[in-house]
């Protein structure tokens, strides 16, 4: 067939799952990500040319690498030894360069994060290597390097957090002590999400046009804000929600009331509520009270600092994003309309959501976590 390259690209399943695995891994040189599509697209059948269009590359280049491929499988997309003059600079010194970098960023200077120039700074200053900032830069990106980024978390202080915890993902698989929920037994995630602002632009917003999005004016005037509390239904994909002027006790009773006074709830043999230790519903004395007003209601608390496995933070997060982003309202009273026509316009499209992480998963990462931190509750 015209077009058709004379190399013809067949892989074993071990050269398939190891492609695979370069194409999608964002630590890997972009070139070897590169060339690993390169050869996925090849055994598809794809053409040099094709293959160049969808790689943005030369189809030459294309050709070069499916050849080098064909003869000599794997190792054949590894960089070939160059020939010219040596490197300036030896593997030790370029290694501690990168050791700098790794370095706690107030080591030696009052800094909480350090750039590609700090780094050359502080090189330059022991006399570690006399690189310049682009060659330091270069480096640094051949093992994804960024110290200037930062990522927060914190580690399960709970004893029995994974006990806690596996209650609530068995009732996301529809499991309570080891049984299956019975279909007419429910699931409901529930929390409150607090000082939502109403900010009222100075001048009307402008729609999105040809090259553009939408524009918003940044000045505004506050309005007052209010609390939103919701509900979401995890089995049937239903949001309940109210707005109040603050939270506590008394709105999230409400919220309740709100929920477990219709069908199919008030008649259901058991409506799990699983919420966070937020003050409105945190303990023992917000079991008494939410389970004696409502003799089919079982309160599930998640443990501390685990809202991450509370599904209503998946709704709120929807909320925030196509709702209250950019924030237009005049007033609380046009904020609480809002929530409320949303809530209705989400429960005509909503679907349960593709919750896969398990109890054996979250076991997993605890085991993970307990080598970084010896004092985790790990598994039995």
């Amino acid at each position: 067939m015209p077009g058709r390259s004379r190399y013809a690209v067949v892989l074993s399943v071990e050269e398939r799952s190891e492609l695979d695995s370069r194409a999608t891994r964002y630590t890997l040189p972009h070139k070897q990500v590169q060339r690993a599509k390169l050869v996925l697209y090849a055994a598809e059948g794809l053409t040099n040319v094709e293959i160049g269009a969808r790689l943005e590359i030369n189809p030459k280049v294309v050709g070069r690498w499916r050849r080098r491929f064909f003869e000599e499988r794997l190792a054949g997309l590894e960089d070939r030894a160059r020939s010219g003059r040596p490197g300036r600079f030896p593997p030790e010194e370029v290694a501690q360069v990168k050791a700098v970098a790794c370095e706690p960023p107030s080591e030696g200077v009052p800094l909480s994060r350090r750039s590609a120039a700090d780094v050359h700074r502080l090189v330059v200053e022991r006399d570690i290597s006399e690189a310049s900032s682009s060659t330091i830069r270069r480096w640094l990106r051949q093992d994804a390097i960024k110290p200037w980024c930062y990522r927060s978390w914190i580690f399960p202080s709970d004893p029995d957090f994974l006990a806690k915890a596996s209650v609530v993902l068995d009732l996301y698989q529809g499991r309570f002590d080891g049984r299956l929920l019975h279909p007419g037994e429910f699931v409901i995630c529930a929390d409150e999400k607090p000082s939502i602002q109403a900010r009222a632009r100075i001048h009307p917003g402008l729609p999105p046009a040809p090259g553009r999005g939408q524009r918003v004016e940044h000045t505004y005037e506050r309005r007052g804000a209010l609390t939103y509390l919701g509900a979401w239904d995890v089995r049937r994909a239903k949001l309940f929600g109210r707005s109040e002027p603050r939270g506590g006790i008394e709105p999230f009773n409400r919220l309740v009331r709100q929920v477990m006074s219709k069908e199919p709830y008030a008649s259901s043999p058991r409506v799990f509520w699983i919420v966070d230790n937020g003050s409105s519903h945190r303990g023992q004395a917000s079991i008494e009270r939410l389970e004696g007003r409502w003799p089919n209601l079982r309160l599930i608390h998640l443990p501390i600092h685990a809202s991450w496995l509370n599904q209503i933070e998946i709704a709120f997060s929807i909320i925030q994003r196509k709702l209250l982003q950019p924030n237009q309202f005049d007033s609380t009273a046009h904020l609480a309309r809002a929530l409320n026509g949303f809530e209705r316009y989400y429960n005509e499209i909503a679907e349960p959501f593709a919750w896969n992480f398990t109890s054996c998963d979250l076991a997993e990462l605890l085991v993970r976590l307990a080598k970084h931190e010896p004092a985790l509750p790990v598994a039995a």
